[in-house]
């Protein structure tokens, strides 16, 4: 029976196995390193985006038929419209209905969540009432791609998790990509684009459809921004472009921390690991201070997955970055959750909502024994794209907030430029730019002899 590994750092060899634990987590390997594989990975990814750039549609039909489906061609690239109608009425009723579902929650949380542009303030020295105006104005990007993974299956959730925040926030224009599989997209996904008002449907994936989107061909127009999960080449290939185009994070594989004590039900506990290392490649931890409490998931683990329909899968993806830590105490337990800054954090402790409030590093946050990270993967509100790897240290999920630009506007009247004036002019002095300088003093000037 599968063992999951246990870590316990009252033991001085565990800093060294947590140590190389969070090194598997890492992005470090996959951005950076010099392995053959990481190599060939980022070499294949840069020849894909120049043929892309080069031959455009020709391109992009030679990689997906390659990489896709051997009979895509030019012509059939794009979904036809009548095939997504199809795909909404032959879709089985519980299932629209659970899609209906997810598109309603989604949308009234981001609906929700959208931030108010800032009151505008007046600047200082300016006439009071005199129209002089520091303000935010905030515009929604023009259009975004949306790539929806099809390797292992399909996702309609995804494209829930990214197309409903950005129509929220007033996105006009998205495409979709999602690779094609016997001569067709997921209809399950398409059937989700139906609901959605979606028509512009490319039977593409891989780093093929991020150049697509990214650079623009003929039958694919260029993007503002990606979004949405994908493979390793799907990633670098974000990665290679942007700059050129806005993504929204650099995403490793999905993960859990589950952090927990006595409290906790180990068999619930190691049902919501499991559930994580399915993804495959799939990470998930335990973090408690209790020792018998951890050894009862450790076991529990090794039964649940005996009949998981996933489980060789699973089995791999919990050898490669999963493991059980024992903590010398709670509170070092709370500071190791925050320490891994992980995708998805499941707290099921007796100070549940205490210990959320203290934790500063996480994509996102489930608190109590009724809250499964799957109702976050499928139909609770936020969006599931959410930061891997640590990077919530710095990345946060993808809201609707996500697919809006704030531009500042500057509107001064005459008295706050001349009260302006003195430091404004030393300061463009002090770095040798006497043009900024004149281009104030000239127009108080002109003020002053009207």
């Amino acid at each position: 029976m599968f063992e999951l590994p246990l870590i316990n750092l009252s033991r001085p060899a565990a800093a060294e196995e947590l140590a190389q634990l969070k090194r598997r987590l890492s992005l470090d390997d996959v951005l950076l390193g010099g392995d053959q594989e990481n190599i060939h990975r980022r070499d294949a990814v840069r020849e894909i985006i120049s043929a892309v750039r080069r031959g455009g549609d020709q391109a992009v039909a030679e990689l997906a038929a390659k990489y896709d489906d051997p009979t895509l061609t030019i012509d059939t690239l794009r979904v036809r419209p009548t095939a997504i109608d199809d795909a909404v009425r032959n879709i089985n009723s519980k299932l629209l209905a659970a899609l209906d579902t997810a598109i309603d929650n989604v949308r009234r949380f981001q609906t929700a969540m959208l931030a108010p542009d800032a009151p505008a303030i007046e600047p200082a020295g300016a006439t009071p009432g005199g129209g002089a105006q520091l303000r935010i104005q905030s515009v929604p990007l023009k259009r975004v791609g949306i790539y929806v993974p099809g390797g292992a299956g399909a996702y309609p959730s995804t494209l829930i998790m990214t197309a409903v925040p950005a129509l929220v926030a007033g996105v006009k224009s998205l495409c979709i990509c999602s690779p094609a599989r016997g001569g067709q997209v997921a209809p399950v996904v398409l059937a989700a684009a139906g609901r959605l008002g979606l028509t512009e449907v490319y039977g593409i994936g891989g780093a093929h459809a991020i150049a697509a989107m990214a650079l623009g061909t003929d039958r694919i127009p260029r993007v503002d921004k990606i979004v949405g999960p994908g493979n390793w080449y799907v990633q670098l290939a974000k990665r290679e472009l942007f700059g050129i185009v806005d993504i929204d994070s650099f995403a490793g594989p999905s993960e859990v921390v589950v952090l927990a004590d006595s409290s906790a039900d180990p068999r619930v506990t190691a049902s919501e690991l499991l559930a994580q290392a399915e993804h495959a490649p799939g990470s998930c931890i335990l973090i408690t201070a209790d020792v018998d409490f951890a050894r009862r998931v450790q076991a529990d683990i090794g039964r649940l997955l005996a009949d998981l329909p996933r489980r060789i899968q699973t089995e791999k993806a919990l050898a490669f970055a999963s493991a059980i830590v024992v903590t010398t105490d709670h509170a070092a337990a709370v500071d190791l959750a925050n320490d891994l800054a992980p995708e998805h954090l499941q707290i099921t402790t007796r100070t549940a909502r205490r210990d959320a409030a203290a934790i500063t590093n996480a994509g996102a946050i489930f608190i109590g024994p009724w809250s499964p990270v799957a109702a976050g993967d499928y139909l609770a509100g936020p969006s599931h794209v959410l930061p891997t790897s640590g990077t919530g240290r710095f990345f946060s999920g993808l809201s609707a907030e996500s697919f809006r630009r704030r531009m500042s506007v500057v509107e001064l009247d005459s008295s706050a430029l001349a009260a302006a004036m003195d430091p404004l002019c030393t300061l463009a002095r002090a770095e040798g730019f006497e043009g900024h300088a004149r281009s104030a003093e000239v127009r108080i000037g002109e003020v002053k002899s009207q």
